[in-house]
């Protein structure tokens, strides 16, 4: 599979058509298989912490969620096919899930949120086996707490549903930490770090409108949803800019 390396960070270059035959091929596989959803916070930050980058390539697939990271890379010349959010992409998980009748647990939220999203989901998807739920605020290695009671507790009941799908909802880097250093106590097909997903699926959060999602300015709608987001959101002209003064950052 090609890859255009950002800073470091492998992205693979997938359209969501392309994306969506890899999912499917992973459900065939007997191993647990995880797809991270980078944006370019996410690549920036991974600039900056060589161990978060590491962690990042060592996924079975790393799509490019950002807008940004779309432009960067065409600056770049190593253009991206197209953006694939993980939201759209956990979406089509849940289509195929439904289809084929595979099982789901939710990891994520504050408390009732995973279970709301999970009884949204069983509504809309009525063929998917929803086998559990857990809110994100427990003890484990996502927030230094390796191996607490909290996180085996976590572990050993996701196990013992036996899920087809993880959703894992934590935030970065969060999420993307839990899933590296568990990934190898799960059992499963697929287990994604897709953010606010779970939140969207609740019910408790909206996506921005089609409209903002076609021109890549969901993260402008954010912005004036939530003015405190500026400072995180003033990585994306920090991104572009140090793309256009030094092109070589694209591989």
């Amino acid at each position: 599979m090609e890859k255009v390396k950002i800073f470091g960070v492998e992205i693979d270059n997938v359209t969501f058509d392309e994306a969506t035959e890899i999912v499917k091929d992973f459900f065939k596989e007997n191993k647990l298989n995880t797809i991270c959803t980078p944006n370019t916070e996410i690549v920036m930050a991974a600039k900056e912490d060589d161990s978060l980058r590491d962690l990042i390539n060592k996924n079975d697939l790393v799509i490019p969620d950002g807008i940004g990271l779309i432009y960067g890379s065409r600056i770049g010349n190593k253009p991206l096919k197209e953006r694939v959010t993980g939201f759209d992409l956990s979406i089509k998980i849940l289509e195929i899930a439904n289809k084929e009748g595979y099982s789901i647990f939710l990891l994520g939220g504050k408390e009732g949120i995973a279970q709301k999203a999970g009884e949204n989901i069983v509504k809309q998807y009525p063929n998917i086996k929803l086998l559990g739920s857990h809110h994100g605020y427990f003890k484990g290695c996502h927030i230094g707490y390796n191996n607490h009671e909290e996180e085996l507790k976590v572990l050993d009941e996701i196990n013992e549903l036996k899920p087809d799908i993880i959703f894992v909802g934590l935030g970065f880097p969060k999420q993307e930490i839990w899933i590296s250093e568990n990934k190898d106590r799960l059992n499963g097909n697929i287990i994604i770090g897709n953010g606010g997903t779970i939140d969207i699926l609740s019910g408790s959060t909206n996506r921005a409108p089609e409209v903002f999602q076609r021109l890549g300015l969901e993260w402008f709608y954010r912005l004036v949803q939530e003015p405190s987001r500026i400072r995180r959101q003033i990585v994306l002209p920090k991104f572009i800019l140090s793309v256009l003064f030094n092109k070589d950052i694209v591989e």
